[in-house]
Formats: C-alpha cells, sequence, structure tokens
C-alpha cells in the first residue's frame, strides 16, 4: 500500500476524528448524535440508539428524511460476528401496472407526481428492527423526535441551504407547513411540526400499525389519490409486512471483507468498483492523483451502467449478483480501463463483457459491548416528492421515481414490486468482527463514495476524518463532476485523458463512519463537513 500521512495538515482547517472507549455515534446533525448517546448511556445497544437518532434526523432533517420514507440496515452483533442485513425499502401499490401507465400515455416517472410515491417501509423497519436486536421499544425511542417536533428545533445551516435551494417544490407542491410566510426557514429559525409529533405519538403507543392503518394511513392515501396515484388503505395496511431480513452479499478485499445489502439497493456497485480496482496496484500520484480518480471513474462508468441494466427487485427480476461480482466478468471489465485515456463509449450491457443482461441520512452507531449499526433512512429527492399529508404530518418520499416505465426491463414498475435503490450502508469486516460502520450519503453518488471512503483509508492510509473530507468526483450524465477542491492540475489532467469536467455547485452527498480499532479499544469516528453533523462518544 502507498505510503501517506496518517493525519491531517494542520495548518489547514479541518476536523480531528472522534475518539470513545464506550460508545459512539456518529449523524448528519448534533441533535441525532446526541439522543443517539443518551440512549448508550442510558443502557441501549446500537439499533436501539440508530432508532432514536434516525426519528430525530426524520423531524430535524426533513429534505432528507422522514417517517414517509424507506431504510436500509447492516447491523453486526458482537456475540456472533455475523452481518445482518434489512431491507425496508417500500413496494408499488396493486394497481401499478405497466399497462396501466401505458393507457394514460405516461412514458416517464415524475418525481413530483403521486405515482412517483411508493407505500413507504421505514417506520414497520424500526419495528421490526428493534423487535429482532433492539433492548427498547417505540414509545422510548421515539420520545427525543416528538419533542423536536413539538417543540421545535433550530435550522442547522445545510438544511437552511437545502431549504432556500428546494424551496420552489414545496411551493409547487402545496407542502405550506414547510415555507411559513411563503419563505423558507433560514439557519437558526425555529421550527416545530404539531400534526407530525401527534402521528409519532400514535406510532410510540401503538406501533408501526398506527402508521400503516387509521387515519394516519388514511390521510397519505387520501391526497395521494385525489393527486391521481392508485394507492389503496389497504397498500398500506400490506406495507407493515414490506421489511424483510436478507443474506447480505460481499467480497474480499485487501485483507478485509466488505458487505452490503443485495438488490433492489445498489451495495453490487461498490463490490463491483472495488472488484475491479483491486487488480491494479494503487496508483503512486496519491487520492488525489490524476491516475488513480481515472481509474476510479472508469470503474464506477461500468458499474452504473450495469445497476441501470440489471439491478431490481429479485423478487420480480433475475439479478445475477454472482456473475457480476465473478473476478472473470470484473477481470474482463478491468482490461478494458487503460491509464492514458477514458473509453470514449463503453460496450453496453450484454455486450463484450456480460452474457445477456440523493437525498438521504445515514448513520453509524457502535455500543460498549462493540454491536454496529450501518443505518440509512431516506425519501429520496430533496423533500421528496412535496407531497404533504398535512393532517398527518407525513412529507411522502418519491423512491417510485427509479422505476422504469419501459416493458420488459427488470426495473419496470409493477404491481407490489420494490423499485431500485440507491441508499445502501456498508460494513466492513476482518477477521469475523466489524472493523468499521460507514456510510456516504448523496443519491446516484454513494457507491462512488463508499468506495472512494474505503480506498482512501485502506489503500491510502487517511484517517476515517480525512477520508471523509477529502475532494470528490462522480461520473454522471457524461460528465467528470467534480468539487472545488479537486486541485486545478489534477481536473486539468482528467480533462486531457478525455473526461468531460464539470464544477458542481453543491458538493457530492455527506457521510459518517466509526472504525473499530480492537487492539487499543477505540473507537475512532468521522463526520462529512459536507452536512451539519458529528461522531461524538463517551
Amino acid at each position: 500500500m502507498i505510503a501517506y500521512p496518517r493525519h491531517r495538515d494542520l495548518h489547514f482547517p479541518g476536523r480531528s476524528p472522534a475518539l470513545a472507549s464506550n460508545g459512539m455515534a456518529a449523524t448528519s446533525m448534533p441533535e441525532a448524535t446526541l439522543a443517539a448517546l443518551d440512549v448508550l448511556r442510558g443502557g441501549g445497544n446500537a439499533v436501539d440508539a440508530a432508532v432514536a437518532a434516525a426519528a430525530v434526523l426524520a423531524v430535524i432533517e426533513p429534505q432528507s428524511t422522514g417517517i414517509g420514507g424507506d431504510l436500509f440496515c447492516l447491523y453486526t452483533p458482537a456475540a456472533t460476528g455475523k452481518v445482518v442485513a434489512l431491507n425496508a425499502s417500500g413496494r408499488a401499490p396493486a394497481a401499478a401496472d405497466i399497462g396501466w401507465y401505458e393507457a394514460q400515455g405516461i412514458t416517464t416517472p415524475d418525481p413530483e407526481s403521486a405515482h412517483s410515491v411508493t407505500v413507504p417501509g421505514g417506520v414497520a423497519g424500526w419495528e421490526k428492527l428493534l423487535a429482532a436486536h433492539g433492548t427498547k421499544g417505540l414509545d422510548e425511542l421515539l420520545r427525543p423526535a416528538i419533542g423536536f417536533a413539538e417543540n421545535g428545533f433550530r435550522v442547522q445551516q445545510r438544511a437552511a441551504v437545502d431549504w432556500v435551494n428546494h424551496q420552489e417544490r414545496l411551493r409547487k407542491q402545496g407542502a405550506t407547513h414547510y415555507l411559513p410566510n411563503d419563505k423558507p426557514l433560514s439557519m437558526g429559525d425555529l421550527f416545530a411540526h404539531p400534526a407530525l409529533a401527534e402521528t409519532l405519538k400514535k406510532i410510540a403507543k401503538h406501533g408501526a400499525r398506527a402508521f400503516y392503518e387509521s387515519e394516519v394511513a388514511a390521510d397519505m392515501v387520501a391526497i395521494l389519490r385525489a393527486r391521481g396515484g392508485l394507492h389503496t388503505e389497504a397498500d398500506f395496511a400490506e406495507g407493515i409486512n414490506a421489511p424483510i431480513f436478507v443474506d447480505p452479499i460481499s467480497r474480499k478485499w485487501r485483507g478485509h471483507e466488505v458487505f452490503q445489502c443485495p438488490p433492489n439497493g445498489s451495495g453490487l456497485l461498490v463490490l463491483m468498483i472495488l472488484g475491479i480496482l483491486e487488480g491494479f496496484t494503487p496508483a503512486d500520484d496519491g487520492p488525489l492523483g490524476v491516475t488513480r480518480l481515472h481509474r476510479h471513474l472508469e470503474a464506477a462508468r461500468f458499474g452504473f451502467r450495469d445497476r441501470d441494466a440489471f439491478v431490481a427487485d429479485p423478487a420480480h427480476a433475475e439479478v445475477d449478483v454472482k456473475k457480476l461480482l465473478s473476478d472473470e466478468y470484473l477481470g474482463k471489465i478491468r482490461a478494458l480501463i487503460g491509464d492514458d485515456r477514458m473509453i470514449q463509449n463503453l460496450p453496453a450491457a450484454g455486450e463484450a463483457v456480460l452474457p445477456d443482461h440523493r437525498d438521504t441520512v445515514y448513520l453509524a452507531v457502535v455500543d460498549r459491548d462493540g454491536n454496529a449499526c450501518s443505518f440509512i433512512n431516506s425519501i429520496f429527492d430533496f423533500f421528496g416528492s412535496g407531497i404533504h399529508a398535512a393532517k398527518s404530518g407525513v412529507l411522502l418520499h418519491n423512491r417510485g421515481f427509479s422505476f422504469k416505465l419501459e416493458r420488459g426491463h427488470p426495473n419496470c414498475i409493477a404491481p407490489n414490486k420494490r423499485p431500485m435503490h440507491t441508499i445502501l450502508p456498508g460494513m466492513l469486516m476482518k477477521d469475523g468482527r466489524a472493523q468499521m460502520a460507514y456510510g456516504v450519503m448523496g443519491g446516484h453518488f454513494q457507491p462512488m463514495g463508499q468506495s472512494l471512503l474505503l480506498s482512501n483509508m485502506i489503500e491510502y492510509g487517511l484517517d476515517v476524518q480525512a477520508a471523509l473530507d477529502l475532494a470528490r468526483v462522480l461520473p454522471r450524465n457524461g460528465e467528470m463532476q467534480y468539487e472545488r477542491g479537486v486541485p486545478a492540475d489534477v481536473v486539468a489532467g482528467l480533462a486531457k485523458l478525455g473526461h468531460n469536467v464539470a464544477p458542481i455547485p453543491m458538493p457530492h452527498g455527506g457521510g459518517q463512519a466509526i472504525w473499530i480499532d480492537h487492539a487499543r479499544g477505540v473507537l475512532i469516528g468521522g463526520s462529512d463537513p459536507r452536512k451539519d453533523g458529528i461522531a461524538l462518544g463517551y
């Protein structure tokens, strides 16, 4: 591996990693991190703390998450060292048949349409995860979130920026509660959501059924039906059964084993990117070098190509994970990548190498017993669909926007089908123990972000915070989108190789991670400066 400084240059602004011995949480908001720590110090485990933090984020970071969204989780109990995966993504309505859309002349998904709303799986996921691995109930764990919804919270800086940038969606969709006096919230403003507080109280008292049945579900269904949606109260009642425990997928890499949730999530791409790159000796031009970033961009382009062609709900379409992760397949891709030029036209999926075929919150928690929880909750786009069920206070996600309206495509919309998902929690294992719970947010950026983070740490020796801080790039829509922190000479070098370089106005995602140093008994945490969060332990 490359010798590289293991700490940040103290001449420049930055943040040192957080350190602790007994427990740690890393989330995208300080209030959520503190809520998780309160649970840990009160005797709760990592799952308990993760649910409490996720519920707080569902109130105070409404542009990214909410009870109207989905979740995925990877959990490693220290006692077994066996990674557990929960898929709590929701399904399309029972009436969502491609023939109906064809008859209506709907050929392109609309992120602000009721048709982009699948039945949310997150609340049912909280309950299922706690029942299997938690020690506390929703009645206790939702108290901090209820308090913020009822009494208000101070809007953080990044949240305020998102509020300004995406106010038109809220205005267009009539989500007026989020625009007091028809204006977005500013940093430091106090914002409360009494209707959401009442719904959270019902969930705390009666469990997930209070969300999927009775007046809360009726309110969500009514607004969706009024906007042309096919949803029924029966769809929502069935939604409580959507979360399922699934077998995680993994790949050995650089002396570790990287675990991901299987499709319909996109964790497969992380393993593919790492598998393609592991055949190269790490580039000696450093983590922000032209060769390093070029190879990573090329590998990611193949990964995204295959995601769009193959990743779908495995209950409705065959996803050949074994073939996509095979050394033979990844080796054929690697052989196409050259350090001297960008591939101008990738071979289509199914040709040459394969026989036949955005906004989110991520949090990590490790408790005093070493149980590690990697947890991601999302409403997809900024403020989701923007459709707000005002009586219940639920802002609905638009995860169904990821469906294809293309008959025969593996990810084509269908009754009770889960869409392809961009959100993916990660878990790094070594010698049968959790080494790091980690995740990187940012819609389509997430597989790129996770693979960059792991490479930054394992191949280039950066600590967890420095690895999150490092400037980022992403291949997207025919461009190489780069953050301002990428040096100008590196951007020029990538352009010379053929990349269509394009600066982006907002940075790529966010991220959190907790590294477990078993030899010294210390937890080392980081939280991405692109968000408002913090890693803290005790």
